[in-house]
């Protein structure tokens, strides 16, 4: 007979392992199919290992600016197969903690490839990979909840589609042969000015092409338009409203053409290029189609417990939709098997959803951008407070940023949060934490924030805001 569970995850990603840990904590057998690396993209080839690598770029900028600190550093460079090194250690790392987790927590792992052949039976082809110490290997296996966590993988557009040598999707570019001199990254999304802003730190030659009118399309369009300006005075080349036609290869560069969105059309050569046109779900080979799971353009059609159509069957994260964030796929596992335990959690408010991006500056937000609010046909008090009025941003030798919010007028509600600068994406949780309480300006002004800190500004936004600011 077929080993039993009372649940299983496909997927070990951020969603899938939280998933199964708060499984095992509510009670539940538990076991994870994995095919390739514990932690899914996000440890190993996603959010952790691209910020190993962006602080390094960060802690090289700083050197090579010391005397702006009174310090002095000389013969100041890289080793790029370090940089690569330090990236990959931390990723094993993380990855090794996922196999400590599940051991902790009695979370079985089957290592392999799944599919869901009925509800209540997956089957599991072997790896290629090998599997961890004490895993299941192939064959069939019942649970009375199967949840998909599979995750996404990069789009890829018709005639440009990477070869892995001179044109890279956010897998090669995060271990690199070699530093190239110039880069050409199409998208100016998070994975696309991330790599951007690595790859410049370092020295090389970028340029960014943006198919819509601003970069950071997701972006309030202020902190977005902010954001262009440092990028340019960094020495990015900022290319919107523009699209890359075609690609033509040599044996160790690039040429590619470009319609400006007028008109014109110009051509570039580089050595490499970076295709960051977003990602799209992991939804094939699952056994989905056969079973007649409802999917919507790539991605498995979810209620607000994450159930799809056919009972006992669920999906999670990016493999469910947007925002394709780890912290939206840890909390809708959570959500979806306390669901299944009965203990009627709250749906998720994706309005309550943090987005971070660490190129330098960072940037960070959550909630409505001004542009929607004004959209929705809202009132609405803006408020905005830039670094050049703080302290400790001065000090830091970091004083150039901005903190922008944005009140409903009748209400006091607290409708949107967006910040570009120095730690913002540290800084971001404490407007979502205030959203999610519902938290008013009137209680906002009435909390004392620490001196001097970066937090500060938060406050002084929302008294800009209504007409109260103090240090401006």
């Amino acid at each position: 007979m077929a080993e039993s569970f009372d649940i299983i995850i496909i997927g070990s990603g951020p969603g899938g392992y939280v998933t199964a840990i708060r499984a095992a904590q509510l009670g539940f057998k538990t076991a994870v199919v994995e095919r390739d690396h514990l932690g899914g993209i996000c440890l190993n080839w996603g959010c952790i290992p691209t910020k190993a690598l962006l602080r390094s770029a960060e802690i090289f900028h700083y050197m090579q600016h010391a005397e702006d600190y009174g310090l002095s550093a000389e013969k100041v460079g890289f080793d790029p197969a370090a940089v690569v090194k330090r990236s990959r250690n931390v990723a094993k790392r993380l990855s090794d903690g996922v196999g400590f987790l599940f051991r902790k927590n009695k979370v079985q792992t089957i290592w392999g490839e799944a599919a869901i052949e009925a509800p209540g039976r997956v089957v599991v082809k072997a790896s290629r990979t090998e599997a961890p110490k004490g895993a299941l290997g192939a064959g069939s296996y019942q649970a009375k909840h199967i949840i998909v966590a599979t995750g996404a993988r990069p789009r890829v557009l018709p005639g440009l589609e990477p070869d892995k040598k001179l044109v890279w999707t956010y897998f090669e570019a995060m271990a690199p042969d070699r530093m190239p001199k110039s880069l050409l990254v199409i998208g100016s999304g998070a994975i696309g000015v991330e790599f951007a802003s690595f790859y410049r730190t370092l020295g090389a030659e970028v340029t960014i092409v943006e198919v819509l009118p601003q970069i950071l399309p997701v972006e309030d369009a202020e902190i977005a338009a902010f954001a262009r300006k440092s990028f340019e005075r960094q020495g990015i080349k900022v290319l919107t409203g523009a699209k890359v036609t075609k690609l033509d290869k040599k044996s160790d560069s690039v040429t590619a053409s470009i319609e400006d969105g007028k008109g014109g059309t110009q051509a570039i050569t580089v050595e490499r290029v970076i295709s960051a046109v977003g990602v799209t779900g992991n939804i094939e080979n699952l056994g989905l189609e056969k079973l007649g799971i409802k999917t919507e353009r790539g991605i498995v059609a979810v209620d607000a417990f994450n159930r799809t159509n056919v009972p006992g069957i669920y999906a999670i994260g990016d493999v469910s939709g947007p925002p394709m964030l780890a912290h939206k796929a840890e909390h809708e596992g959570v959500i979806c098997v306390e669901w299944i335990k009965g203990l009627k959690p709250h749906p998720m408010d994706k309005r309550l959803i943090p987005g971070c991006t660490y190129c330098a500056p960072q940037i960070a937000s959550v909630g409505l951008t001004e542009q929607a609010a004004k959209e929705q046909k809202r009132e609405i008090r803006v408020g905005r407070f830039p670094f050049l009025g703080n302290g400790k941003a001065i000090a830091l030798g970091e004083d150039q940023g901005l903190v922008k919010v944005i009140f409903d007028k009748a209400t006091g509600q607290l409708l949107g949060a967006h910040m570009v600068g120095a730690e913002v994406t540290e800084l971001i949780q404490g407007y979502v934490v205030a959203m999610n309480l519902e938290t008013t300006e009137e209680e906002l002004i009435h909390t004392v924030f620490p001196h001097p800190t970066l937090s500060e500004m938060m406050k002084e936004a929302v008294l800009d805001a209504y007409g109260r600011v103090l240090n401006v």
